[in-house]
């Protein structure tokens, strides 16, 4: 009986709609230009050891 229930749920459910995947895009995008800064330093950083490493190779 249970398992015919949780078949019924996933048949009713359905796959996510346009305005939840903007809404996720908007968060993500909002998220980018507050930590712009963080981020590119974070990038640069990375970026500098990777130079470093392959220069030793």
């Amino acid at each position: 009986m249970k398992l015919k229930g949780v078949r019924q749920l996933l048949a009713e459910e359905e796959g996510m709609g346009t305005v939840e995947v903007i809404l996720i895009i908007v968060v993500l995008v909002g998220l980018v230009i507050i930590f712009k800064e963080q981020i590119t330093d974070i990038v640069n950083t990375i970026f500098s050891k990777i130079t470093k490493q392959t220069n030793k190779i």
